[in-house]
């Protein structure tokens, strides 16, 4: 299959999400952390942080504890998001799908109270061949920015392997 180069850049979409006491805490239990700076206010702030601060990987799971569909942006995708249009052809060869690669690049501390606004898009679509099978590389990085100040909270980058 010849890989449709045009989709890298599209946006993939628009997303607001609130950072919540419970949710962070219930995270950081569920990662068996029992540190108290994930669930204490005052020992948050005993260690610099400006308020509870959400454990690492939080921002791939926020999107499922704090996305509230009053709250959303337009979606810039105009309801066709590039990315499942390339899954969709994918999945027609048949085949496996795997999550590959995840990554985080923190700008600074996630903490309770942020609201951040994301913007995904497609930044790479490549194959390369694997023991006599195709095997076909979907990346994807979604900027998450504090929505007072625009600045960034983390980038996140996804990469979604197909193999035929």
């Amino acid at each position: 299959m010849a890989l449709d180069s045009s989709v890298i850049g599209k946006q993939t979409g628009a997303y607001r999400v609130t950072v919540e006491r419970g949710p962070v805490s219930n995270f950081a239990r569920a990662l068996k952390e029992e540190n108290p700076v994930y669930h204490d206010p005052a020992a948050a702030d005993a260690a610099g942080f400006a308020g509870i601060p959400a454990p690492p990987t939080w921002s791939f799971a926020m999107q499922f504890w704090g996305r509230f569909a009053e709250d959303q942006p337009e979606d810039p995708t105009g309801g066709e998001n590039p990315m499942h249009k390339v899954m969709g052809e994918l999945f027609a060869k048949g085949g496996l799908v795997l999550h590959g690669e995840q990554e985080f690049e923190y700008h600074r501390p996630i903490v309770v109270g942020d609201v951040l606004v994301g913007e995904g898009r497609i930044v790479d679509l490549y194959e390369k061949e694997s023991k006599g099978r195709n095997m076909t590389f979907v990346v994807t990085e979604t900027v998450w920015r504090d929505e007072k100040s625009g600045e960034p909270a983390v980038t996140e980058r996804f990469n979604l392997i197909h193999r035929s």
